[in-house]
């Protein structure tokens, strides 16, 4: 088949073009910049901005399917530049879909868009779970906005699927694990709360997979087709576990100290204030979401995915913990990818 895959150079991006690539599919990415490593995968590349409605109708003419998994992500930003690229993109691949007769679309959402304050989540599904309100980051509330946008789509003509892979980890990460290196070599990493909160984490191949056989399995009318789906490694842990073994696996010191969560809430409040009236470059250092996130439990249910197109991760948290380990230290102090 012919598959386009949106955001094909970031890091989930390259693991479903690679993932694609060895399953025999002909794969086009579509991409706001041009990567090297997208052409030794003999990807072609489409270059454009999701909210181009033309760039990306041209992107998918002749595909079958896509996989879309582009989108603006972070804590901090203007609200207008995520809706742009998160909904209105989202938008014109649906409608890409529908003007080229494309059956298939698997989207790449988030567990944030059922983030509801503290309230912690252990072990639920996306039928127990519901959509966050009020959601305080403009990354959540428009992928929520998004992904009801693509599940509603489904139908006859054209199957959907949303999946939720829960904090993506392994080789070729270039954001989550050189930040949390950085900052706890310059003593400057704290958990927030006690770090005892138990979260899922979904290593690279696991979720690559998971979009693999949802892929697989949609059709209209599927048990899949328009409904969502968390993913994760199905192993929760402490955050405190979590983020000491990342760390320890690139020879980084481990973090112990901690920062109460109404402390982290209250500075999440006055970085957003100064980030917004000054306004100051790059991402504040803490959000009220951010905190939120850091300090609640959060774990999920694969039973759904299990039964619904046979997902069950293949790479557990240790063998995860060893690739990353061998693939950061072959790569040097600057991290793999």
């Amino acid at each position: 088949m012919k598959i386009l895959v949106t955001g094909g150079g970031g890091f989930l991006g390259q693991a479903l073009c690679r993932g694609l690539r060895e399953r025999g599919h002909e794969v086009a990415s579509f991409n706001r910049g041009h990567y090297p490593q997208l052409d030794a995968m003999g990807v072609t590349q489409h270059h454009g901005d999701l909210a181009d409605r033309d760039a990306v109708l041209a992107a998918a003419e002749g595909v079958d399917a896509i996989f879309h998994n582009a989108a603006k992500a972070g804590a901090w930003g203007d609200y207008e530049g995520y809706h742009r690229a998160n909904v209105l993109g989202s938008g014109h691949v649906i409608e890409a879909c529908r003007a080229h007769g494309i059956g298939r679309l698997v989207y790449t959402s988030t567990p944030s868009v059922t983030h509801r304050a503290t309230h912690p989540v252990e072990g639920g599904t996306a039928d127990s779970v519901p959509y966050g309100e009020d959601l305080k980051a403009p990354y959540a509330s428009t992928k929520k906005i998004a992904e009801q946008m693509v599940l509603a789509a489904n139908g006859p003509a054209l199957a959907t699927v949303a999946l939720r892979p829960r904090l993506i980890w392994g080789p070729g990460d270039n954001q989550l694990l050189p930040r949390l290196v950085e900052r706890a070599r310059a003593g400057r990493l704290r958990l927030v709360g006690s770090g005892d909160n138990r979260v899922d984490t979904t290593y690279i191949d696991n979720a690559a997979q998971a979009h693999f056989d949802a892929f697989d399995h949609l059709a209209p009318g599927a048990a899949c087709a328009g409904r969502a789906y968390f993913i994760s490694n199905g192993d929760p842990r402490s955050m405190r576990e979590t983020v000491n073994a990342l760390l320890q696996a690139a020879d980084a010191p481990p973090v112990d100290a901690t920062l109460p969560f109404g402390v982290a809430y209250a500075i999440g409040v006055a970085c957003e204030g100064l980030w917004t009236v000054l306004p100051l470059k790059g991402e504040p250092p803490m959000t009220r979401f951010l905190a939120e996130q850091l300090a609640t439990t959060h774990w999920y249910d694969m039973g759904p995915a299990t039964r619904d197109f046979g997902y069950r991760p293949r790479v557990s948290f240790e063998e995860g913990l060893a690739r990353l380990r061998e693939a950061w230290r072959q790569s040097g102090a600057a991290g793999p990818g």
